[in-house]
C-alpha cells in the first residue's frame, strides 16, 4: 500500500490512533495518521541523524558536549536516543513515551537497541516529572522534550508547572531542550512565556531552516556564561566530529536572539 508518496511497510493501531511506517527514496518515516513525519531515518545509515529538527536539537552540544544523565520526554522513532547512545559511551538515558506501540516500532523498524544505559517507561511524561520531582532533585544534566501526536504538541508538556518540575529534576548547571512548532503563533508565545518565567528568561530559540520547528534551549540558574569566540571554535570542532552543521546553528542562534543571547553568551 502506498501513502504519503511512499510504501507503507508497517501499520498498526492503538487507543491513540494509527501508527504507520513509510519508506521512500531510501528514507524511513514514522507517521501518526497524517502527512507530518514524527521521525525519519536513512535506511542505509541508521545511526546518522537525518531529520532537520533532530539535527538542530543537537545544537545542545555547543553548551553541553558530554551529556551524562539525560531525561527524554517523547521517543518517536528513537533516532535521537539511538544517536546519543551511539556517540556518548558514558551517557545514561531515561525515556518516557506515552504509547507502547511507538516503542515497538522504534525497536522493530528504527533499530533502537536494547542497552543497559537506556531505560524506557511507558506513561505520561508530565505525570512522570511531577511524581519524580516530589522526591528527587538534580538528577539530570540534560532534559529533552519532543512530545507530539497527530494533532501537535501535547499540552501537558508545555505548561509552566511541567517546566518547573523539569527544572527541579535538573542539575544547577543543567540544560533543557524542547522541540516547538513555530507556525502556531499563539501556542508558541504561550510556551515561550512559560519557559521564560521558569528559567528566568535564560532561554534561546533556534529556528529550523526550511521547517516550522523551533528548538528552545533553557538554562538552569547555575549554568556558566560562555564566550562567543570559544563557541565559534567549538562549533567548528563539533562539525568535524559529528558531521552536523554547528556553525550554522550558532549563526542562527545569534541572529534569532539579539536581546536574550547576552544572558547566556559573552559577546
Amino acid at each position: 500500500m502506498y501513502k504519503y508518496d511512499g510504501l507503507v511497510v508497517h501499520q498498526t493501531h492503538d487507543d491513540e490512533g494509527i501508527i504507520e511506517i513509510v519508506d521512500k527514496n531510501g528514507e524511513r518515516a514514522l507517521h501518526f495518521g497524517s502527512h507530518s513525519r514524527q521521525s525519519s531515518m536513512l535506511i542505509n545509515e541508521p545511526n546518522r541523524l537525518h531529520s532537520l529538527y533532530a539535527r538542530a536539537m543537537m545544537a545542545l552540544l555547543l553548551f553541553n558536549d558530554k551529556p551524562q544523565d539525560v531525561l527524554m520526554i517523547g521517543l518517536g522513532g528513537g533516532t535521537i536516543a539511538k544517536f546519543m547512545l551511539h556517540q556518548f559511551a558514558d551517557c545514561r538515558l531515561k525515556v518516557v513515551e506515552y504509547r507502547s506501540g511507538v516503542l515497538k516500532v522504534a525497536r522493530s523498524h528504527f533499530g533502537l537497541p536494547f542497552d543497559p544505559r537506556l531505560k524506557i517507561k511507558i506513561g505520561c511524561g508530565a505525570q512522570h516529572v511531577l511524581q519524580q520531582s516530589r522526591s528527587h532533585s538534580g538528577l539530570y544534566d540534560l532534559a529533552m522534550i519532543d512530545a507530539y501526536d497527530h494533532a501537535g504538541m501535547a499540552p501537558e508538556v508545555s505548561s509552566e508547572l511541567f517546566f518547573d518540575n523539569c527544572r527541579t529534576l535538573m542539575t544547577k548547571t543543567g540544560l533543557l531542550v524542547i522541540n516547538l512548532w513555530g507556525t502556531d503563533k499563539d501556542l508558541f508565545k504561550q510556551v515561550s512565556w512559560n519557559l521564560g518565567r521558569v528559567f528566568g528568561w535564560r532561554i534561546l530559540f533556534l529556528p529550523v531552516r526550511t521547517r516550522g520547528n523551533i528548538i528552545g534551549f533553557a538554562f538552569a540558574e547555575g549554568f556558566p556564561k560562555l564566550g562567543m569566540k570559544d563557541l565559534i571554535e567549538k562549533a567548528q570542532q563539533l562539525e568535524q566530529q559529528y558531521q552536523l552543521e554547528f556553525p550554522t546553528f550558532l549563526q542562527d542562534l545569534k541572529r534569532s536572539n539579539t536581546r536574550a543571547i547576552n544572558r547566556i553568551i559573552i559577546q
